[in-house]
């Protein structure tokens, strides 16, 4: 750790995770619950670990942290095989252990003055905004809506909403059940066909959404997204439509995760003009304007 970034000293911990449950949905996706006390603690809606997946593969994957219990000390992590890292990770059983560090990066920052909080999360970038949902439980004036896509199944058992939501367009109902057990209102979208789903891109139906919303009401929003790049660039292509802020998390592949090598660095607008941000410790959380300028 003598050569970390110096935003990662003191913060991101090196622990010996016990695998605790191990799910697999389908199209290749898994949940895995690792002991990861020191992790679980720290973590933040953003964050992510940089994990060992097998003792024969010396790179870790970068992987968001889905959920964090910082009592019972587990972090969830989703993740969906790609090459074979992930494939190995796949086939680790509960009881044995992997190598964790976290938590990694700058995570989403919530703005008391926009209560209505609009998440966007597609495949895998799902996870932040499940991580981001559960903490605005805390903040009674949060108004959150998690909007979903996927092409593939979800990686959860999708069922109808208890939860009316205005302004959404008729027969989307399918939600993820843990957020209605929350109270955090979900709608999910994709060309799948899938029931109770919005039949097109997660985009498009937040775009439905937000042009429902008064003047007075968009002034309150302030949209948080993960997901594939292509999908980051539509939200901040919505976000600057309506008028609204706009916070990604950015995926990128990573060596080190903790800002030593720059390998994980995208070109970024600042008030001096274009700079280099390194993904891992700068982000992976930025201003959606300063990396996808309209």
């Amino acid at each position: 750790m003598s050569h970390a970034h110096p935003a990662t000293r003191g913060t991101v911990f090196l622990e010996d995770a016990e695998i605790l449950a191990h799910e697999r949905f389908e199209a290749g996706q898994y949940v895995i619950r690792l002991r990861a006390p020191k992790c679980a603690a720290a973590a933040q809606p953003g964050s992510f670990a940089h994990i060992t997946c097998g003792p024969d593969i010396p790179m870790r994957r970068p992987l968001s942290i889905m959920r964090a219990d910082p009592q019972a000390g587990w972090i969830d992590i989703l993740y969906k095989i790609v090459g074979h890292g992930l494939e190995a990770l796949a086939m680790r059983k509960p009881g044995e252990t992997v190598s964790c560090l976290g938590p990694i990066g700058k995570g989403f920052t919530v703005h008391a003055e926009r209560p209505r909080q609009l998440l966007i999360g597609g495949g895998v970038g799902i996870p932040p905004m499940v991580f981001l949902a559960d903490a605005l439980r805390e903040r009674p004036a949060a108004r959150p809506l998690a909007l979903m896509g996927s092409e593939v199944p979800f990686p959860f058992r999708v069922g109808p909403s208890t939860i009316l939501v205005p302004g959404m367009p008729a027969g989307v109902i399918a939600c993820m059940p843990l957020l209605d057990e929350w109270g955090v209102p979900s709608r999910l979208s994709s060309k799948a066909g899938f029931a109770g789903c919005f039949d097109g891109f997660v985009t498009e139906l937040a775009a439905e959404w937000l042009s429902t919303l008064s003047p007075a009401e968009l002034s309150e929003v302030e949209v948080f997204a993960c997901g594939p790049t292509p999908m980051l660039k539509a939200c901040a292509a919505v976000a600057h439509r309506f008028g609204v802020p706009c916070q990604v998390s950015l995926e990128e592949f990573m060596a080190c995760a903790i800002g030593g090598c720059a390998g994980c660095a995208v070109q970024v607008q600042t008030p001096k003009g274009p700079a280099m941000k390194r993904v891992c410790v700068d982000g992976p959380v930025f201003d959606a304007a300063a990396v996808f300028p309209q």
